[in-house]
């Protein structure tokens, strides 16, 4: 009986010290973030944006492509002319520029979260291979990726749109292929730092299988640069989609995407000030906000950059 009550405990006490554990984990983490303050104004900047893309239908005062022929080119509402039924103003066709950015905020975390998941899905199961099976595959995997290197990101964003056509899915398509391969050769450097360690082998030893290894022994610790990667890569991908919408490569009229705003707005720089200002101010902040969360995950997740 005693034998018993004591394996009970055991049972009961393991579940309870890995949620323990987990915890202390999340509260270290969270201790090192908050130690960088620019990375928590990053975060609540984030919160807010993503916050404005969920709610935009409740938020934006009107439709981001209804035209009002009698409104075109309104000044903010704090200029002489301006308007508070248009806060912002209004762009060439008269249509809202606030309810634009706020839907905008949609398209660019939309594009941001595609790209992402579409880059490093496919990266970590190459880079994952290549560095776990090594010999041919890997030199196939890896000249590929320096090929992909060797041309300007942006460049070869274009030239991929122009072979596949212009459009928003399109554009994200051609983002991400350009993106893989920095998570391809990060997800090889860490597997082959990681795959001769004790723990390793000892899992190989008791009999784990190859997916096994790979993909619940090796990968979870590899995720932290991962991490940071993909918050960067965040960031860029917005920059990029915005660029190929103001070239007229990425979403096209009268989607409401910050590029493709920027665009239509370029031969009223000189007397309508705002339709260019605000879409730019509002891709600066994004980017920035995640730039600075980026720069907090990399001292919280890295132990060689957690101060003391």
């Amino acid at each position: 009986m005693a034998q018993e009550g004591a394996a009970s405990d055991s049972q009961f006490r393991a579940p309870v010290d890995a949620w323990a554990m987990r915890r202390a984990m999340l509260a270290e983490f969270w201790f090192y973030f908050c130690q960088n303050r620019g990375a928590v104004i990053g975060l609540f900047v984030f919160l807010a944006i993503i916050t404005v893309a969920v709610f935009a239908p409740l938020l934006a005062p009107h439709s981001p492509i209804l035209q009002n022929r009698d409104a075109l080119l309104l000044p903010p509402f704090w200029e002489e002319g301006g308007s508070l039924a248009y806060p912002l103003g209004t762009d060439a066709v008269g249509r809202d520029m606030l309810s634009r950015l706020i839907y905008g905020a949609r398209f660019s975390l939309f594009i941001g979260m595609v790209v992402v998941t579409l880059s490093v899905t496919s990266g970590v199961l190459l880079g994952l291979a290549a560095g776990y099976f090594r010999g041919w595959l890997d030199v196939a995997i890896v000249r590929l990726m320096d090929v992909i290197l060797a041309f300007p990101s942006l460049l070869l964003a274009l030239v991929l749109v122009a072979i596949i056509g212009p459009g928003l899915i399109n554009a994200m398509i051609a983002i991400a292929l350009v993106y893989q391969p920095h998570f391809v050769r990060l997800t090889r450097g860490s597997v082959m730092a990681e795959r001769g360690r004790e723990y390793v082998t000892a899992s190989r030893v008791a009999g784990a299988g190859r997916l096994r290894l790979m993909f619940l022994t090796i990968l979870p610790n590899c995720l932290a640069p991962l991490i940071v990667q993909a918050t960067l890569a965040f960031s860029s991908a917005i920059l990029d989609a915005a660029a190929l919408g103001f070239l007229g490569m990425g979403a096209q009229p009268p989607t409401p995407e910050w590029g493709t705003m920027l665009a239509e707005a370029r031969e009223f720089i000189l007397r309508a000030w705002w339709v260019v200002t605000f879409p730019g101010l509002a891709i600066l902040i994004t980017v920035l906000a995640i730039n600075l969360m980026g720069d907090g995950l990399r001292d919280a997740l890295d132990p060689k950059m957690k101060r003391g």
